[in-house]
């Protein structure tokens, strides 16, 4: 992936700061698990990681490595921000661009506390993005994804797919949707698979209309994002960890429809065509 000069400037590093204590487990974890489940992580991960018991890091000084997936990642929110400003703005609509929070362990949200363990999430509450990049080894040697640069950047782009959702009002309703208690659990499950479909979507639309703007992609890149979609699609997931496939439990969607829906936002190019709860409610 081609780096710009572009910076997003609301990237904030959590990462080295150390602090004592530990987490409180129980109900606190299956409220976290909860979100996570809504929002887009994997909340039995979470739930087996044995949250309750995990002490946070001592400070400690950032490699340089480190140091400079932060100003990958900065570079990365900066072209999202640039990206989504200009989509919202063709449309007559006014975009507000997230913070991005890097921590490792453990750190506090607006969704409460947040573990590595849940992987990448968008909490609505606070408008943030959050993300311990040890997600990326686990998504590499747990997963078997070709992990490389633009991977980050298509889970980053996920992930403000989600915020994208929520400045239109798309989480918001569904939310309501769970919370009105009148669906089933794999109908809420099929609006769970919707919601993040189309979050791949988005990202494939920014992926499109960034590449127009500042010719970011290199060979392979398209590649390295599609083989992180399809590593976390609810089969593979389940196949690895069950030995077989419940697709009425699937929450964020096949490896197949993964993929579709990434490569669609990337060909089209274009968010109106997005809809992917027309398709999946039926």
């Amino acid at each position: 992936m081609r780096w710009t000069n572009n910076r997003g400037g609301n990237v904030e590093d959590r990462r080295g700061m150390g602090g004592g204590g530990v987490v409180g487990g129980g109900l606190g974890a299956l409220i976290i698990a909860a979100i996570v489940y809504f929002l887009g992580g994997d909340p039995s991960m979470l739930l087996d990681s044995g949250i309750g018991n995990q002490p946070q890091t001592e400070q400690r000084e950032l490699t340089a490595g480190e140091k400079r997936m932060y100003d990958f990642v900065d570079m990365l929110s900066g072209e999202n921000n640039a990206t989504w400003e200009k989509i919202f703005a063709d449309n007559g609509m006014t975009y507000k661009k997230p913070r991005i929070v890097l921590f490792e362990q453990i750190t506090q949200s607006g969704c409460g506390t947040a573990q590595a363990a849940m992987g990448p999430f968008y909490c609505p509450n606070d408008q943030t993005v959050y993300m311990d990049m040890s997600f990326f080894n686990e998504l590499r040697d747990r997963y078997g994804a070709d992990v490389g640069e633009f991977s980050i950047a298509y889970v980053l782009a996920h992930e403000m797919g989600h915020h994208v959702q929520n400045l239109l009002g798309t989480l918001g309703q569904t939310n309501q949707l769970r919370q009105s208690g009148r669906y089933s659990e794999a109908e809420m499950n099929r609006v769970s698979v919707a919601t993040e479909l189309q979050a791949d979507f988005y990202a494939g639309v920014w992926a499109r209309q960034t590449d127009q703007r500042e010719h970011i992609l290199e060979p392979g890149d398209i590649d390295q994002a599609i083989s992180a979609a399809e590593a976390v699609g609810d089969d593979n997931i389940q196949r690895r960890a069950q030995g077989y496939v419940n697709q009425e439990s699937f929450t964020h969607g096949s490896a197949e429809q993964r993929k579709e829906w990434f490569m669609k936002g990337y060909n089209t190019g274009d968010i109106r065509q997005g809809n992917t709860f027309d398709q999946l409610l039926r």
